[in-house]
């Protein structure tokens, strides 16, 4: 039986996080492949994280900079691993590397950090993000680790390209896997146009581009769409929000921090609009693609548009400054037959571009095929054996220093 070691930055949490249900999705293809999964994480569950034994999944607490791990992973013997971000791969990567030789090594990067944090910087130096340095220490870092996999899943096309056309990383190290849905609502049942009320955005409050949204909302946009619509409300879901965004809460401005939703089908189904105006980030938006599951249209920026399939997405939910974002918010709001095309494309989008059933098995014929051929693809991508030597050279020996370090 093929068996997957996952290692977690975090157990997943898909109900607070787009990440936690991208893993959620990426355990479900696995499974329903036959494959044995061990997840395994250096951090503590918490009480919103997913029950994975409930779906078959055998769960373990790992240490950092710990030999006990190496027995661990030795013992257990995976045909695969899966690195979840690149953070785990440095630290637990070399040590896979030493113990299981064989074990296909593949990363999922999420979204790309190095990108979203040069964006990030670059909001705050007040320079356009397009012409954010993208050539950082975390860039180094984390395209080196992507270097020293067999493979690296990339989630956003535009990512694709910047990998190969600005970095160089060969094709045949990386492949698309975008979000994989398998389940579509009936949208005849999605409440209508005159059934839905105010707008909404939604996302994990501790996430640098989400804090920087609702921000940018609630002292730019939201003031905008006020004067045109007095009586409309913004609802603002999300866990782990700081103490700066729920002091945002302002009933007579109409703008509401919610906190955490018990039911994103609810809260997405019962808004006219859900909003996105991000500013910085990189991947795929989930609060977007969960929209397009409930039938409800949205206004993104560029920035929240890009991981999708280019050409898919229709300029009419799209703006970058500020009063053609509100404008956009209001005409949607306002235009029930607007409202219904871009409600209707969003269904569109979903089942021609994030089928999960097509998607997933594409993916297992890629996937088998490097397994088949694993000694060639590694000499071919030699490149990726050279720094994983440095590597794991250097991060055993800091490792064992810092474990002894610990002892004392």
């Amino acid at each position: 039986m093929n068996s997957l070691l996952i290692i977690g930055q975090t157990f997943p949490e898909p109900s607070t996080t787009a990440a936690g249900g991208r893993m959620l999705q990426l355990i479900e293809m696995f499974t329903s492949h036959g494959y044995g999964i061990t997840f395994t994480s250096s951090a503590r569950s918490s009480e919103k994280s997913f029950h994975l034994n409930s779906i078959g999944v055998t769960t373990q607490q790992i240490a950092i900079n710990d030999s006990s791990f190496d027995d661990f992973v030795r013992q257990l013997n995976p045909t695969l691993v899966l690195f979840d971000r690149f953070i785990t791969e440095e630290q637990f990567a070399w040590r896979v590397t030493q113990s299981c030789p064989k074990a296909l090594k593949i990363l999922d990067t999420e979204d790309l950090h190095f990108l979203r944090k040069a964006r990030q910087q670059a909001l705050k130096d007040a320079i356009d993000v397009k012409d954010a340095n993208l050539y950082t220490e975390t860039a180094k870092r984390e395209i080196a680790s992507i270097l020293r996999c067999d493979l690296s899943l990339i989630i956003s096309e535009f990512e694709m390209e910047l990998l190969t056309d600005t970095f160089a990383v060969s094709k045949e190290i990386l492949y698309y896997l975008p979000f994989m849905v398998t389940k579509l609502h009936d949208s005849d049942n999605f409440p209508v146009f005159e059934q839905r009320a105010n707008f909404m955005t939604i996302g994990n409050l501790l996430h640098g581009p989400n804090v920087d949204s609702v921000l940018y909302l609630k002292n730019v946009i939201w003031p905008l769409i006020r004067k045109q619509l007095p009586k409309a409300q913004l609802h603002v879901y999300g866990n782990y929000a700081p103490e700066h965004i729920t002091a945002l809460h302002n009933k007579k401005q109409g703008f509401y921090i919610m906190g955490w939703a018990d039911s994103v089908a609810t809260v997405m189904q019962s808004a006219r609009v859900c909003l996105a105006p991000l500013r910085f980030g990189a991947g795929l938006k989930g609060k977007l693609l969960d929209a397009m599951l409930h039938g409800t249209p949205w206004v993104t920026t560029s920035i929240g548009a890009e991981g999708m399939k280019s050409g898919i997405i229709d300029s009419d939910s799209i703006a970058d400054t500020p009063e053609d974002f509100a404008t956009l918010c209001v005409t949607i709001y306002t235009d029930k037959i607007k409202w219904e095309k871009n409600a209707k494309a969003g269904t569109t989008i979903i089942k021609q571009h994030f089928n999960g059933k097509v998607i997933s098995k594409e993916f297992m014929t890629r996937l088998e095929h490097v397994k088949l051929n694993l000694t060639l693809h590694r000499q071919t991508h030699f490149m990726g054996q050279i720094l994983q030597h440095h590597t794991l050279q250097a991060s055993k020996y800091l490792s064992k220093w810092i474990e002894e370090k610990n002892k004392v």
